[in-house]
């Protein structure tokens, strides 16, 4: 459906109600696409300068004045913003359910919050809108548009179908302790929390994949914690991480955390492993 018929459909919808509630969608998708032209800009600009077209040639060429140029340049959002798609992005964490007086009673988990929330900072940070979905047990699929899935394979479906991807990692439970696994040389990663808990070490799964027009991005901690500590490293990371002809790219990442469940530190230990176009 293009804009013009999207447009059109809102104006002759007879139901005052659901009229009202698609115009709302449809501002929220224009301003994310608004946002995303400014950055393609920026963009087309820097790639021009780096033909050997100086700013005042561009600007002649684009018809807007030099001063516009050194405007685009530092108030466009970021080429980073595109690793997370075009927005608006849904994010998710799994629903878990504890037993309490013989019933099962759903629950968040406080380092599933937090990673959702930093996430959630991230996006804001780069002119991304966000909403949330919580991944229940039986969970397959991932909602459509970009999104950002926090969930491990222990705890949904949906989680196992995207590690099914990775031609680099896999995340496999053998004998009952849970590693991460380089395809190409056996390589494993497991979890010094998991065997000591005293060792406030964790490790976790990142996979950014482009598929069908939009992105998702894959986090998934061996613990909660491990979830947390991808959220901390991508946050100062997403620039160096990003490229535009990546089409999938998947990493394993170290963290240090203290008695309160807060990240310390983070490092990649593994990749990235990326497939370009």
């Amino acid at each position: 459906m293009d804009g013009s018929s999207e447009f059109d459909e809102v104006r002759s919808d007879p139901d005052p109600v659901r009229r009202g509630r698609y115009a709302t969608e449809l501002i929220t998708l224009y301003q994310q696409r608004a946002t995303e032209l400014a950055r393609l800009r920026k963009e087309a600009i820097e790639e021009a300068h780096c033909t050997g077209l100086s700013y005042t040639e561009i600007a002649e060429l684009l018809g807007i004045t030099k001063g516009r140029i050194s405007q685009i340049r530092t108030s466009a959002p970021p080429a980073e913003r595109a690793f997370f798609g075009i927005g608006p992005v849904v994010v998710g964490i799994p629903r878990r359910f504890g037993v309490e007086d013989g019933r099962g009673r759903p629950y968040f988990d406080a380092s599933d919050q937090a990673t959702e929330e930093r996430i959630e900072a991230d996006l804001a940070r780069l002119s991304l809108i966000s909403t949330r979905f919580a991944i229940d047990p039986d969970v397959e699929q991932v909602p459509a548009g970009d999104a950002v899935v926090i969930c491990g394979p222990k705890s949904a479906p949906v989680a196992r179908n995207l590690l099914a991807a990775d031609e680099a990692l896999s995340f496999e439970n053998i004998e009952g302790t849970w590693y991460l696994i380089e395809k190409s040389s056996g390589r494993r990663h497991s979890s010094p929390f998991r065997a000591d808990f005293a060792n406030r070490t964790d490790i976790g799964y990142l996979a950014r994949r482009v598929e069908g027009g939009r992105v998702v991005v894959h986090i998934a901690g061996v613990t909660s914690i491990g979830s947390l500590g991808v959220a901390h490293w991508l946050t100062s990371n997403v620039a160096s991480l990003y490229e535009p002809s990546a089409r999938f790219t998947s990493a394993v990442i170290e963290c240090d955390f203290d008695p309160e469940l807060s990240i310390t530190g983070s490092r990649i230990v593994a990749g990235p492993f990326t497939t370009r176009e």
